[in-house]
């Protein structure tokens, strides 16, 4: 009788492993989860255009690395680093143009984060943005930008579905006087949405949510700046994601771009 449990104890165990297995199978991170960071490099293409009057056109190619740290722990720790490299054209009200060329604002960024089951998992963390841009192609302000985002899987429509809301919050400590002190929530209720053949479409994978709290800017009526920000894309392979992101303004009175277009090439290492 001893045995019999024994065998059925023995059964039962592997059962639940093929159940926990089944559960993680399948998964494809896309990258815009906090939460399940990857060892990647990514390429970024975008173009916003901003203003009215003044009609301003920002074209930028980011270079990023992200890792993850092996701390031993429960916890894990993920990094970012990002370079840009910006093209910005202005056309003024008279008909005149400028044009300026080199490199932006370089942004670090470092986030904890834990699993709590396989529905659940946060993370928080750190982002700094440093005054590296040339003449007026960065913010000329040292930033730090808490952030914090919690996940929750919607695991009945698949593993690959989940909900990520994500909170980042930038504050200008030092700098250029001369330019506008940054004081501003950074939001993103991002929903990423799993499709057949590895394809998937997420709603707000950018912090682009935005409540201006310090400095008005040139056309600002009030405080909050709302677009319609939606990404589809497909993992191509086991390594290489490949998206395109466009985000359009909904309620503008805080005005961050007429227009913004994002090519996504990452892949991980």
């Amino acid at each position: 009788m001893i045995t019999a449990l024994a065998a059925c104890s023995s059964a039962q165990a592997a059962e639940t492993g093929n159940i926990q297995e089944t559960a993680g199978a399948g998964l494809e991170n896309n990258g815009e989860d906090l939460t399940r960071p990857e060892s990647k490099v990514e390429l970024r293409l975008e173009e916003r255009t901003s203003g009215t009057s003044t009609k301003t056109n920002r074209i930028t190619l980011y270079l990023r690395a992200e890792g993850i740290v092996d701390i031993k722990s429960a916890w894990g720790l993920s990094w970012f680093a990002q370079l840009p490299l910006r093209h910005k054209s202005t056309e003024m009200s008279d008909g005149t143009h400028s044009t300026d060329s080199g490199i932006g604002d370089i942004e670090l960024q470092g986030v904890l984060f834990r699993e709590i089951d396989e529905r659940w998992a946060y993370g928080f963390g750190l982002d700094l943005v440093t005054p590296s841009g040339e003449d007026m192609l960065g913010s000329g302000k040292w930033q730090l930008r808490p952030i914090v985002g919690i996940r929750y899987s919607l695991l009945e429509f698949g593993p690959n579905t989940y909900f990520v809301p994500k909170l980042r919050y930038a504050v200008s400590i030092g700098g250029d006087p001369s330019r506008r002190n940054i004081n501003e929530p950074q939001i993103a209720p991002t929903l990423n949405i799993g499709l057949p053949h590895r394809w998937f479409v997420t709603l707000y994978p950018s912090q682009d949510i935005r409540i201006n709290l310090g400095d008005p800017i040139s056309g600002q009526t009030g405080r909050l700046f709302l677009p319609f920000d939606a990404a589809v894309g497909r993992k191509v392979g086991d390594a290489v994601t490949i998206s395109f992101e466009l985000g359009e303004p909904i309620i503008k009175d805080y005005p961050v771009y007429n227009l913004k277009a994002r090519l996504r090439v990452a892949a991980e290492f």
